[in-house]
């Protein structure tokens, strides 16, 4: 019989919105949405299949607990009281991987990890009748978040953060994430029957992901994750029938135009190997160019870019240079929409052109900004008279 567990997935700050809709098209019932995460309900089949599925998430946490603790001695009780021996077996490996606090009495992360260790050891040392573990077993590390005192405990059932989906061996010098990648695609309109050019691409991975969302392709279906390990919790049938799914729903025969530039040929050769990697590289075009041969023949096309910022690469001035020039074979692309994520507050002033939406969005500690430049929309195709 299935259990029903409250499941917590982080995500970049700003992203929740398209996170909480890829959990809703999974077929989940959300319980919250705050910053950084959507809590949502779900078996152990929905553990399998947000991992395998969930684009936009950084990971999968199984919610253990939550509660109220202002000193030290209310946060080992309240940890005590759990039923930890629910979930981690009798050899389980278990610690407090990560602890954050944020605006509460208890902030030192490495007291809190100590202590709730301990008092983790307690309570299963009186359910088990035991007075040491071995911890030979598999892995149940614990993320920890207080807020304003109320501490969240939950078990990360993902191991690496899910932005590392296995194809990105080599990266730039200022990379995108996988997942925030994904999750910027997402809040446009784009889909596989339209143009989409990175003419910034570094290691390729907007033009990637942009692939792999036209193909289907989940984007967990060839990488591991530490609960296919809990046979207490998780049977092994379960992550086999969700990667079932995932194979059952790629589209392989999709043509699409996704083209990726760099003036760098050894990005070109990088990205290029990537998208090997990520069975997607007949659906992308690479190619060295400088932003100053930035041009297309067809109409209605997007551009999805991380340009330089100035912040980590590149200079002010350069940047600015770069930014004036992509705005002037911009300007010819007339049919055209650009969407820009920089850290820099003068795109519009060196494009010359006031965005239609501009999103604040968190890169890390970064903070970025989501221009939108949004063209026209294309024609609709007509039909053949239904009579034909």
């Amino acid at each position: 019989m299935s259990r029903r567990f409250e499941l917590i997935a982080p995500c970049h700050f700003g992203m929740e919105a398209v996170l909480k809709k890829e959990i809703y098209d999974l077929g989940y019932e959300i319980t919250k949405v705050e910053d950084g995460k959507v809590t949502f309900i779900g078996d152990e089949e929905a553990i399998c299949r947000a991992n395998i599925f969930l684009r936009t998430a950084e990971r999968v946490l199984l919610k253990v607990g939550e509660f109220k603790a202002e000193t030290f001695d209310e946060l080992f009780e309240a940890t005590k009281a759990l039923p930890w021996e629910t979930y981690i077996p009798e050899d389980g490996k278990f610690w407090v991987a990560k602890a954050t606090s944020i605006k509460s009495k208890l902030f030192s992360p490495s007291d809190i990890q100590s202590i709730m260790k301990k008092a983790m050891v307690e309570r299963m040392k009186q359910q088990y009748h035991k007075n040491w573990f071995s911890e030979e077993g598999s892995a149940y590390p614990l993320r920890v978040t207080i807020m304003k005192d109320r501490v969240t405990i939950g078990l990360d059932t993902s191991g690496n953060s899910l932005h590392k989906r296995g194809y990105r061996l080599a990266t730039g010098k200022a990379p995108i994430t996988e997942t925030l990648a994904a999750a910027l695609i997402l809040l446009t309109p784009w889909n596989r029957e339209r143009i989409l050019v990175d003419p910034f691409c570094g290691s390729g991975t907007f033009a990637i992901e942009a692939a792999l969302i036209g193909m289907q392709i989940a984007p967990g279906i060839n990488r591991s994750f530490l609960a296919s390990d809990w046979k207490n919790l998780i049977e092994k049938k379960e992550w086999k029938e969700a990667i079932e799914e995932a194979k059952d729903l790629i589209k392989k025969e999709v043509q699409m135009d996704i083209q990726g530039y760099d003036i760098d040929a050894e990005m070109i050769q990088i990205a290029r190997e990537n998208a090997k990697r990520a069975n997607v590289a007949k659906q992308i075009h690479f190619q060295q160019r400088p932003v100053s041969a930035l041009s297309h023949s067809k109409k209605y096309g997007f551009i999805i870019t991380n340009p330089p910022y100035g912040e980590r690469i590149g200079t002010q001035e350069s940047v600015r240079e770069v930014y004036t020039e992509f705005g002037k074979q911009f300007q010819a692309l007339d049919s055209w929409s650009a969407y820009l994520i920089t850290a820099s507050e003068h795109v519009e002033q060196y494009l010359g052109r006031k965005a239609d939406k501009n999103r604040k969005i968190y890169n890390g500690m970064m903070r970025t900004y989501f221009y939108q430049f949004l063209g026209p929309k294309p024609p609709r195709i007509k039909k053949d008279m239904e009579s034909r």
